[in-house]
C-alpha cells in the first residue's frame, strides 16, 4: 500500500518546489520514492500474469524521473509534483501504448492509457481504421464494464471535420478526436487503502483491450 507520508512529501514539494528545499529533504524524497516503487513493483508482478510483454520488464525502468525538463518551458519549477510510472514492455520508454499510473495530491492520482498526442502518421492510421471498421473500437470502449470504469472519452478534438472525411460521416464524432485516451482518478484515501493495488490491476485489465487494439493497429506487423 502507499504510505500517506508519501503524499505529505508531495504536498510539501508543491509548496517548496526549489532545489534548496529538495536537497534539505532528500531523505524524505528517497523514502517516498521507494514507497512508490515498492507499490509499483507489486502491481507489475500482477500485471505480468495477463500481460505477456511485461514478463521481462524491470520496475526501475518504469518509474518516471521527478526532475522536469524545463529547457523549453516558461514554468521553471525543477520538480514534478507527482510520482509516475509507465508499465510497458521494457519500461516507460517502450514506444508502445502502455498503462500509466501516478500519485499526486488533491485528488489527482490516476490510472490511464490510450492514444495521447500521436504523430500525424499514427492519427491518420487511427482515422482510417475508424472509417473502415469502427465496430472493433466501439465494441471495446462502449462495453458496459469499460465505460462504467472509464466513464468518458478524453482527448482534444477538432471543432469541424478532419481533412478527407465528410461532415456527414456516421462516425464523425470519433473521427474528430486528435487523441483518445481514458483516465480514472483517485483521492488520497483510496490510494492509501490496503487493497488499492487490486484496484489498479483490475483497472489495467479493463483497459487492456483498448491498449491491445492500439498496439496492434500501430505497431504489430500483420
Amino acid at each position: 500500500m502507499i504510505d500517506p507520508n508519501s503524499f505529505r512529501f508531495l504536498e510539501k514539494l508543491q509548496e517548496n518546489n526549489h532545489k534548496e528545499w529538495f536537497q534539505d529533504n532528500r531523505k524524505w524524497y528517497d523514502e517516498s520514492r521507494q514507497d512508490f516503487i515498492d507499490f509499483c513493483a507489486e502491481t507489475l508482478d500482477d500485471l505480468k500474469l495477463f500481460q505477456d510483454d511485461l514478463l521481462h520488464t524491470d520496475i526501475k525502468k518504469c518509474i518516471l524521473r521527478i526532475n522536469r525538463d524545463i529547457r523549453f518551458s516558461k514554468d521553471k519549477r525543477p520538480y514534478k509534483n507527482y510520482f509516475g510510472a509507465g508499465f510497458g514492455p521494457g519500461g516507460k520508454g517502450s514506444g508502445r501504448v502502455d498503462f500509466y499510473f501516478q500519485i499526486e495530491p488533491n485528488g489527482r492520482s490516476m490510472l490511464g492509457g490510450g492514444m495521447w498526442d500521436p504523430g500525424a502518421e499514427i492519427l491518420a492510421k487511427f482515422r482510417q481504421e475508424i472509417d473502415y471498421n469502427s465496430q472493433n473500437l466501439k465494441g471495446i470502449i462502449d462495453n458496459k464494464i469499460f465505460r462504467k470504469y472509464f466513464n468518458e472519452i478524453e482527448g482534444s478534438k477538432l471543432k469541424t471535420k478532419p481533412k478527407g472525411y465528410d461532415i456527414d460521416h456516421p462516425e464523425i464524432e470519433l473521427l474528430r478526436y486528435k487523441e483518445l485516451f481514458f483516465t480514472r482518478r483517485f483521492d488520497e484515501k483510496e490510494v492509501c487503502r490496503q487493497d488499492f493495488k487490486n484496484e489498479i490491476v483490475e483497472g489495467c485489465r479493463i483497459l487492456k483491450p483498448y491498449q491491445d487494439y492500439l498496439n496492434e493497429l500501430f505497431y504489430d506487423e500483420n
